[in-house]
């Protein structure tokens, strides 16, 4: 039995998908099982992370487990696995614990994996880049006059395609030999943001504008649904990526056998989100 948390989630849905393709039990925690639009085979249990009681019963029974990492559950979690015997936890980390520019992002991150790793529960640390689907923020934008606003235009990524990081999951999850590992995973190439606009563009049939935000422009738009400790880290961070190329990392290649989605396949398979 492997427990899924967050599979409801960008990664959490292809994961289960994943998983049950390769023929295992899967069992996912839901606030609201009747809205969480599983599939059939999936074991939905109605739990709240932060209840010891709830966490007691999604472990029962569980081999292995990802755990997206959600404030002020990770503890919880740990302590309720350890006492079920959990035999494995793949934890859903980021690339930003290895950057020194990424201030709160990277530490709170570095903070889950210290207490997975001190847990005594044998890990393993996925630890993706930046998102494509973060990009599906530009569609409102885009569907009304074709423009994407965004700061620091010349900012290097190499994004990576969340179905990628649900299949690198599942290897780890499925195969000996990751315990202990802590995997840097991106897309295959380097891209600014100017260059996935483009791109998303040519995957639209439509000649999309960038309108470059400065940082204190973006900064009032963000600081509206996220803290702006969190918004500062995170453009202190692209700032930074201006200028030179992201690092690629071979790693999905390797752990699945197959090349990492490239941007023009995501935006092709997300378009109706853009139309």
């Amino acid at each position: 039995m492997i427990l899924v948390t967050g599979a409801t989630g960008n990664v959490g849905r292809h994961l289960v998908n994943l998983l049950l393709q390769a023929g295992e039990q899967v069992r996912a925690i839901s606030r609201n099982p009747e809205r969480a639009d599983l599939p059939e085979g999936v074991e939905v249990i109605r739990a709240d992370m932060s209840r010891e009681e709830d966490l007691r019963a999604a472990l029962q029974g569980a081999d292995r487990a990802f755990l997206f990492p959600a404030a002020g559950q990770v503890h919880g979690f740990l302590s309720e696995a350890a006492k079920a015997g959990l035999g494995h936890v793949v934890l859903l980390s980021a690339l930003a614990v290895t950057m020194k520019q990424a201030g709160v992002i990277g530490s709170v991150h570095a903070e889950y994996e210290q207490a997975v790793a001190g847990s005594g529960l044998p890990w393993t640390f996925l630890r993706p880049g930046a998102f494509m689907a973060n990009d599906l923020r530009w569609a409102p934008g885009v569907k009304n006059g074709g423009v994407v606003r965004a700061p620091f235009a010349e900012a290097a990524t190499a994004p990576i395609d969340e179905r990628d990081i649900a299949a690198v999951a599942a290897r780890t999850l499925l195969d000996d030999g990751h315990a202990g590992k802590a995997y840097a995973l991106t897309g295959p190439a380097s891209l600014t943001t100017a260059e996935r606009v483009r791109i998303l563009g040519e995957a639209l049939g439509r000649d999309l504008h960038l309108e470059e935000l400065s940082p204190e422009q973006a900064r009032e738009q963000m600081i509206t649904q996220t803290p702006a400790a969190v918004v500062d880290s995170i453009l202190t961070l692209f700032a930074s990526f201006v200028g030179r190329p992201a690092d690629v990392s071979p790693a999905v290649r390797e752990l699945t056998g197959s090349a990492p989605h490239t941007y023009a396949d995501w935006a092709a398979r997300n378009a109706a989100a853009f139309r």
